[in-house]
């Protein structure tokens, strides 16, 4: 029986029924994850069509139509199609010539099954016509998928050989859409773990967070250690700091947060400011992701104490996550926005202070006895002022 992909909003949308009729007959089909996640009810984001057309050819036939194109991927094929509802990568046929590792040179194919046999895994190599919506599925996708079951196409060991990453893609879509394990494709990316050390760190960071943003990636996290992958990448996570991320989950579960993976990340590592510190400039993250990585290996037992002091000495995110990461509750966080002291130096100066050290440490003094009595108004603030000029 053909198998054809349900409705959904992105397969009754006129602007890609307009792409198919510029590209002509037979000319484009939907691929990849937008197929694969509408077979599973999953929401789509990104629509991605694949072409036997050249690129150039794409460009041309697409401004006939009035369609604008951007060539973001034009040297590996891939065309970007402007549309009203939004954008659509078309890419050419293709096949690999010769990979490393790390990169691959192509060339255009003529055969949709080439294209199918150079992608990654059988439920991403699932391709929809754009006006029947038949499926076709030339590696047995339709029943991986039906198994919950995530397959390499053809050798595993050969599919990492053309790109190393894969490895980690394995267990980030083992994580987001398998049950069913694969003893090949385990052994493969066991066996081939350390072609990882290869990888450029702003790559593997990204697989990293795209594993560590999913519901729930610490059964899949615990079972990369096991098999000597989790080292590799992050050799600070030993077995507790894997414990830990199972924990964080079921707390952020319990208090209805969201899933946020460098939160997830800072659980990983051992509670540490330096090592925090190492891992985010090995991992290339930006200067905010670095600064909060850091301030959340800094976290005590004595967190949980007073939520909204930790959170004003801190930040929000950094205290969230460390409260998190605590077990503790974050309701008195909920809807809280971190007040601003109602002092300030010019305040105290006006009072025959002396402007200086005096001044700064008059300021920190009664600051701190505001931060005690849970952010008092204005008034208070005059009184501990008082007190604290009293007792100087």
């Amino acid at each position: 029986m053909t198998e054809r992909l349900p409705p959904a909003p992105w397969t009754q949308r006129e602007d890609l029924a307009g792409l198919a009729g510029a590209l002509g007959p037979g000319m484009l089909r939907w691929v990849g994850g937008a197929v694969r996640d509408t077979l599973l009810g999953i929401p789509v984001k990104d629509v991605d069509g694949a072409t036997p057309l050249p690129p150039e050819e794409v460009i041309a036939r697409a401004k006939a139509a009035g369609l604008r194109t951007v060539p973001t991927g034009i040297d590996h094929g891939t065309v970007t199609v402007l549309l009203d509802g939004g954008p659509v990568e078309v890419t050419t046929l293709r096949r690999d010539v010769e990979t490393d590792g790390r990169r691959a040179t192509i060339e255009y194919a003529e055969e949709w099954h080439e294209d199918a046999d150079r992608r990654d895994f059988t439920i991403n190599a699932l391709y929809a016509d754009p006006e029947t919506l038949e499926i076709t599925d030339f590696h047995g996708g339709l029943t991986d998928l039906a198994a919950k079951r995530v397959r390499f196409i053809g050798d595993p060991h050969e599919r990492i050989r053309e790109d190393h990453l894969r490895i980690l893609r394995y267990f980030r879509f083992q994580a987001r859409f398998g049950a069913e394990l694969d003893p090949a494709a385990e052994a493969a990316c066991t066996e081939m773990a350390d072609t990882l050390k290869g990888l450029s760190r702003e790559r593997v960071a990204m697989e990293l967070f795209n594993l560590l943003g999913l519901p729930d990636p610490s059964p899949t996290v615990a079972r990369m250690r096991a098999l000597g992958v989790l080292p590799v990448v992050l050799p600070e996570a030993g077995k507790p700091q894997v414990a830990a991320l199972e924990r964080l989950v079921t707390h952020e579960n319990a208090a209805g947060v969201a899933p946020d993976a460098l939160r997830r990340l800072a659980a990983l590592l051992p509670a540490a400011e330096p090592v925090a510190d190492s891992v985010a400039a090995r991992l290339r993250l930006s200067g905010k992701q670095r600064k909060r990585l850091c301030c959340v290996a800094e976290r005590q037992e004595a967190d949980g104490t007073d939520p909204r002091a930790l959170a004003y000495r801190e930040g929000l995110a950094c205290a969230v996550d460390r409260l998190l990461l605590g077990g503790f509750g974050i309701a008195p966080l909920r809807g809280w926005e971190i007040p601003t002291l109602p002092l300030k130096g010019g305040d105290i100066v006006a009072r025959g202070v002396k402007a200086g050290p005096l001044v700064a440490r008059t300021l920190r003094m009664v600051e701190s006895r505001w931060v005690a009595e849970g952010f008092p108004g204005p008034e208070r603030v005059e009184e501990l002022l008082e007190a604290v000029l009293g007792s100087s």
